[in-house]
């Protein structure tokens, strides 16, 4: 018998982990690849905003970077950091809002890989995610953000369905798009998680909103806070070699900002 759960995926950190952790390979190399390719300072100090689980922490802390950040849900930060202390790292998440914090040290690059930024409800959170963000970054420092744009001329995403595995635990996610409105700035997404092992199923059944952005309402946001630069773009195969130009049917975007 199937156990539904009406709630929060983020509520649920082991299965987020294992959802999204999958491609933590390609996006490290592909950070450390932008780190020598566009910072114009000597990349040690790391901050994630919105880090959720520290999927991406604990690698790079292995990988030799001193690494912290911040997250809403306090079951995220708490798995978080009981394993970055499991590996004999710090405790270096904290319950914190991404558009309102004061950096504790500052920081040489920073990134948001995977569409969190796009939680912030407002224009207003949005620049002061920024904000905050560029105060926390040494001069010539990273912040590197990829996020899904709204193409408006050709088709776009408004499904997607993907496995992941771990032993005996195994979850399939669908996640799809149940209302777009551009002129509220808001697309809610639906998303379904199957989760099966050896002797059980559950499903979790969530709902999610994300502020809405085309590439020139992006462009217009990023104006606001001139600390930042505009040093390359990339989309989500994660090629250093391949830079992109954004137009009107772009999607997956990673910006790579660098502090003035």
């Amino acid at each position: 018998m199937t156990e539904v759960i009406e709630g929060s995926l983020y509520d649920f950190p082991k299965y987020y982990d294992l959802l999204f952790g999958f491609d933590w390979k390609a996006e490290c190399d592909f950070l450390e690849e932008c780190f020598a390719a566009y910072a114009k300072c000597s990349v040690k100090k790391l901050f994630e905003p919105a880090c959720g689980t520290g999927r991406l922490l604990i690698k790079l802390a292995q990988r030799g970077y001193d690494v912290a950040g911040n997250d809403l849900n306090p079951h995220a930060v708490e798995y978080c950091n009981k394993r970055l202390k499991r590996f004999g790292y710090p405790e270096a998440a904290v319950v914190e809002d991404m558009s309102d914090f004061t950096p504790r040290k500052k920081f040489h690059a920073a990134f948001n890989m995977i569409n969190s930024f796009r939680h912030l409800e407002t224009e207003k959170s949005a620049t002061q995610h920024f904000q905050c963000t560029a105060d926390g970054l040494t001069k010539g420092g990273l912040y590197i953000l990829g996020v899904h744009l709204i193409p408006t001329d050709g088709p776009r995403m408004e499904t997607e369905s993907w496995v992941a595995r771990r032993g005996n635990l195994q979850v399939n996610s669908r996640m799809w798009c149940k209302e777009l409105d551009l002129k509220g700035r808001n697309e809610k997404l639906g998303m379904h998680l199957d989760i099966y092992t050896p002797t059980s199923h559950k499903q979790i059944q969530d709902e999610m909103n994300y502020r809405t952005y085309t590439h020139q309402q992006m462009r217009t946001l990023l104006k606001r806070v001139p600390e930042l630069e505009v040093a390359a773009i990339h989309d989500f195969s994660y090629e250093i070699e391949t830079q992109i130009e954004i137009d009107e049917t772009s999607e997956d975007i990673v910006y790579v900002l660098r502090k003035r």
